[in-house]
């Protein structure tokens, strides 16, 4: 059955891949962006398609829209971007759901949020599971992403118990692929750029710190899985690649995969609240969506190296000072 589906942070890097799968299943989709981390080319290719649209909008903002589904996907992501205006991103957290949310009450849309894994802060319980609730600084640097995405869920479920919206709640972890920002500052883009130009790869501490990353595609999969999934099942689900890695070995790995003969360097400390270890428990999505992974790291990080080859850096601006 077609479907108008709504995608918010549709041009952004998971985003465009959505739509992507949502356009070739052959839905009517809007795909709406403020543009200020995505890019028009992570798109450009589905403009000329019948069943896309292309909308320039802040979900900060409501919006007046005829959906069948949603797909809130709009919030920076990668620390540098979402700190750079910690207020703008605490609104758009707060004020996209409850926008989104006000629609999908009005036109009885079935909602999915994109939440994440870090509101589990820094975890005191590895691997996390969707019942740990976290141990996040609510007034450090990262609060205005963790406790935005954390009052996100909130009014999600107060919408559910309250108006009866019919919600889907994920907690995605570390995604990566292609189509990432050049200049996100998360460590695969800064390694696959790095890498490509020869340069030092740098590491922020000792590259002791764990990570869990997981390829766009399955992701993708994940989220119209949960999407369609059962009717009484609303979250939250974590999604994620539960396979651990050191940041050291993603640099090692990066290195070996691009060709390069960059050395690996320590550049800075630790930032504040940088969790030390990330992996998600995926026992529920297993069970409730029959969702794993099936990518493995060496595969996908290559498809993502041929990417940051493929383009031209020179289109690309850091969208903040501090990326």
């Amino acid at each position: 059955m077609v479907k108008r589906i709504l995608v918010t942070g549709g041009a952004g890097f998971l985003g465009s891949h959505l739509c992507d799968r949502l356009v070739e299943q052959g839905h009517d989709v809007i795909c709406l962006d403020n543009f200020f981390t995505s890019q028009k080319s992570n798109i450009e290719h589905l403009l000329a398609k019948r069943n896309f649209e292309l909308v320039r909008h802040d979900v900060t903002e409501p919006i007046v829209l005829e959906v069948d589904q949603i797909y809130n996907l709009a919030c920076p992501a990668a620390p540098g971007h979402y700190q750079y205006n910690p207020i703008k991103t605490t609104k758009t957290s707060v004020m996209g759901a409850i926008n989104m949310l006000g629609l999908a009450k009005r036109v009885k849309a079935r909602i999915l949020h994109a939440s994440t894994s870090e509101v589990y802060g820094d975890p005191e319980v590895h691997p996390q599971p969707e019942s740990y609730r976290g141990n996040v600084n609510p007034i450090g640097p990262r609060a205005c992403y963790d406790e935005g995405k954390r009052c996100a869920e909130t009014l999600m479920f107060d919408y559910h118990r309250q108006n009866r919206v019919d919600i889907r709640v994920v907690r995605i972890f570390n995604t990566y692929g292609p189509r990432m920002h050049p200049y996100d500052g998360r460590v695969v883009s800064n390694f696959a750029r790095q890498a490509i130009a020869g340069e030092d790869i740098t590491l922020f501490g000792d590259g002791s710190q764990t990570r869990s990353f997981c390829y766009v595609d399955d992701l993708v999969d994940g989220l119209m899985r949960m999407m369609n999934g059962p009717a009484d099942f609303h979250g939250p689900v974590n999604l994620g690649n539960p396979d651990e890695f050191t940041v050291r070995q993603l640099a090692e790995l990066t290195v070996k995969l691009a060709r390069t003969k960059s050395t690996i360097r320590q550049a800075r400390p630790l930032p504040q609240d940088d969790p030390q270890r990330r992996r998600p428990d995926i026992s529920l999505a297993r069970k409730m969506l029959d969702w794993s992974p099936k990518v493995p790291l060496e595969q996908g990080l290559a498809k993502t190296i041929e990417f940051f080859r493929s383009i031209d850096l020179g289109r690309y601006r850091p969208p903040t000072p501090n990326y």
